[in-house]
């Protein structure tokens, strides 16, 4: 087991000057007022007084480590003229002639017996991410989310034309099913082998290069003359696609600090579900009016704008990126080759990410009982999810005869279930920061799951009422009715599973996260396969009822982890013990 203890986190993701342990060892002490130091002014003020009882430590040097200034000489006057940025005295500045670099920080350290100078952003340093401006933020997170959505809308739109594509093809409609199957298969496998390289880029590039191949492949689709280029091009669809969807965590993790990073990923969970179920409300009258052609084309065309705001208001957030640079500027003005990024020294070889992002990502759903669980929840409603997209023709256009494009608005109610859900989900939010605000108990992963609790039986629940609302002769507002809660209880299931399992596992967490993503994909990827074969023979009711059955044992899984996750987490390697 692993005790989580304040560690240094590389200076892309940290908005301070230096860590909370460099801190410590310039000696800050708590102000008179009695609170806490905690900006640069208010460290290096309580670290002056602290040695002016006669401690004669030399400036910028402590416990064997040097921490220093340095700033080119085009941005000294403007420097001086700031009272926004970091005015530390501790430090000794140094002039960079010839390189064009704000006020930025240094400190040496030893990596494997080698002297390093790293470089930190500085305090109000206007190259960090985390000191955007509140409304760039949003415009990041706004672009992130409509990719999001657009990409989400791909996977299933495909679906409403599946019939009248294999009818030109003159091929059978499982044939055409695949086509499911291979995207979602493509979103189960590539993240596990891709996430280290799009890590190691930088963020800009991967989003504009692949939200650009995935805009192209509509081309392919619209004009594709058989069901074999469909299927492959669908294979690459899903392989570019989920591309966008690696990278929004950490983006945000680039962007927010983490007491400011629940609402942004609340967000981006409620998009990625409503994109999803969304699709057949419109592709079915396209599919109807124009041809299933179209789907694709109008998905390609409708990609164009956003692509051309990502590639010109988008500006990479990986604040190591900027840092880098920096260190290269430095080197060249020098010729001292110690200047460093974080990220240049402290970063795993390709062959220990790639290890992380597959082999330990199956490793840890295999062996953690955490990780496994919550992924299978989570699987159970992708898999859910992707068989009602033949489940919900069935029950509205073969029982009570709607053409395609009105048996594609009960669609409708699914949205709005993920939006209920999503306004719901305000509520755990808060309980979860009242939590942290009470000094008189800790805070442990437990305390993320109370929305999964009150929230995801409404699966079950909603899957239950669907089952037997299904008959032809029951009123159709019935089952539409029956499909928001299920919608409502899948959302509280995917944010529990990524909150929990992100403060369970710290460190190791997008492994974990990683397995889950494999299920979640596996089993969204294999259902379309079978659906139609399932409700069909075995009966729409009794196939509903056996998913209801399903979803109720599942969604005891919150309740058993509120419970004994403590426990559980002990007995692990690898999950972190509060």
């Amino acid at each position: 087991m692993v005790r989580p203890t304040p560690t240094r986190g590389a200076p892309s993701r940290n908005a301070s000057v230096w860590s909370l342990d460099a801190e410590s060892k310039l000696g800050a002490k708590t102000p008179r007022n009695g609170s806490v130091a905690t900006t640069r002014s208010e460290v290096a003020a309580s670290a002056r007084n602290s040695n002016a009882g006669g401690d004669d430590e030399k400036d910028g040097e402590n416990d064997g480590k040097q921490y220093g200034r340095i700033i080119g000489d085009k941005y000294l006057e403007e420097w001086q003229n700031d009272d926004t940025i970091d005015d530390n005295e501790l430090a000794p500045l140094k002039k960079i002639e010839g390189a064009d670099i704000p006020l930025t920080l240094t400190e040496k350290v030893t990596e494997n017996g080698k002297e390093y100078i790293v470089l930190l952003f500085a305090n109000g340093d206007k190259e960090n991410p985390f000191n955007w401006s509140p409304a760039y933020k949003g415009l990041i997170t706004t672009l992130l989310c409509l990719m999001t959505l657009f990409i989400g809308l791909a996977t299933t739109a495909y679906s409403s034309g599946i019939g009248k594509m294999t009818t030109e093809f003159g091929t059978q409609e499982l044939l055409g099913q695949f086509g499911l199957f291979t995207f979602n298969f493509a979103c189960a496998l590539a993240p596990l082998f891709l996430a280290p390289f799009c890590e190691m880029v930088g963020r800009k590039i991967i989003y504009v290069g692949g939200y650009l191949c995935f805009s192209l492949l509509f081309i392919g689709l619209a004009l594709g003359q058989s069901i074999s280029t469909i299927i492959g091009l669908r294979l690459l669809l899903g392989l570019f696609g989920c591309i966008g969807t690696i990278l929004v965590g950490g983006t945000f993790d680039d962007l927010y600090e983490p007491q400011h990073r629940g609402q942004p990923m609340a967000a981006f969970s409620w998009i990625a579900i409503l994109g999803t179920v969304g699709a057949p409300i419109y592709a079915g009258f396209i599919d109807m009016t124009i041809g299933w052609r179209w789907i694709e084309g109008v998905q390609g065309i409708a990609n164009v704008p956003l692509l051309i705001a990502i590639v010109v208001l988008f500006t990479e957030t990986r604040g190591g990126v900027a840092l880098h640079k920096r260190a290269k500027a430095v080197r060249k003005a020098t010729g001292d080759e110690r200047y460093v990024a974080s990220d240049d020294i402290t970063t795993p070889s390709v062959k220990i990410l790639l290890k992380n992002s597959s082999v330990k990502a199956i490793q840890m759903l295999i062996t953690e009982p955490v990780v496994f669980a919550f992924g299978l929840w989570i699987g159970f409603t992708w898999f859910v999810t992707f068989m009602f997209l033949s489940v919900i023709p069935i029950t509205f256009q073969e029982k009570r005869g709607w053409n395609e494009g009105v048996g594609g608005l009960p669609y409708i109610s699914l949205c709005i279930g993920c939006t209920g859900g999503w306004i719901a989900n305000q509520w755990q939010m808060k309980k979860y920061n009242r939590i942290v605000a009470d000094e008189s108990r800790s805070v442990t992963p437990e305390d993320r799951l109370y929305g999964a609790m009150y929230g995801a039986v409404w699966l079950p629940i909603g899957l239950f009422i669907y089952s037997f609302t299904q008959y032809g002769y029951v009123h159709w507002i019935a089952p539409t009715i029956a499909l928001a809660p299920i919608a409502f209880g899948i959302y509280f299931v995917f944010e529990s599973t990524y909150s929990y399992t992100a403060d369970c596992y710290g460190q190791s967490a997008s492994s974990a996260i990683a397995g889950q993503g494999f299920l979640r994909n596996t089993l969204g990827a294999v259902s379309p396969l079978f659906a139609s074969q399932f409700f069909h023979n075995v009966g729409s009711q009794y196939a509903g009822l056996i998913l209801s059955i399903a979803g109720t044992v599942l969604s005891l899984i919150p309740f058993v982890a509120y419970k004994y996750g403590p426990a559980l987490r002990a007995r692990s390697k690898r999950a972190l013990v509060y």
